[in-house]
């Protein structure tokens, strides 16, 4: 949190090294052992990827969802976008669906039960959890009910980035 915006939660990179740490060590605590750890893009990226070297998984996977459009606006349901993970080639196996946040869990909701649909042995993973979620994962590092500052997305993209016709 900073002092600057109490409204905002902020994470830090260190705080995120901390934070996917211990979520790891609560994955294996817990006796759960995912041999693919799926990450909803964009947000859950980095966590996806601290997580599978943190718990020594080499097969990873990306799901392309769609649902903030930006501070306090969305659509009015999570959209799945292409390129897509074939989650019928991960049947039988077990997964760890990582995102960062689950604020309404509408997101993580739409992506587990494509997991189940598919055959998948599905747990869930978020840096944070707010109060307000639909969705309970089995693992979260903390739980706010702010606006959260992540250290990836803070900055906004750099000038120029947005430009498709270079």
């Amino acid at each position: 949190m900073t002092t600057a915006d109490p409204a905002r939660e902020v994470l830090t990179w260190s705080a995120f090294g901390e934070a996917v740490r211990e979520l790891a060590a609560t994955v294996v605590a817990d006796g759960f052992r995912p041999e693919v750890v799926l990450g909803i893009a964009r947000g859950g990226l980095p966590l996806a990827a601290g997580l599978a070297y943190a718990l020594d998984v080499k097969e990873t996977a990306t799901i392309n969802v769609e649902f903030y459009t930006g501070v306090g606006s969305r659509l009015p349901e999570p959209v799945v976008l292409p390129p897509s993970v074939d989650l019928t080639e991960l049947a039988g196996r077990r997964v760890l669906v990582v995102d960062d946040v689950a604020d309404t869990g509408r997101t993580l909701a739409v992506v587990v039960r494509m997991c189940a649909e598919a055959g998948v042995e599905a747990r869930s993973v978020v840096v944070y959890r707010k109060p307000t979620t639909r969705l309970e994962p089995e693992y979260a590092w903390k739980e706010t009910d702010r606006w959260i500052e992540f250290p990836w997305s803070a900055q906004g993209p750099v000038p120029g980035a947005g430009d498709r016709s270079a």
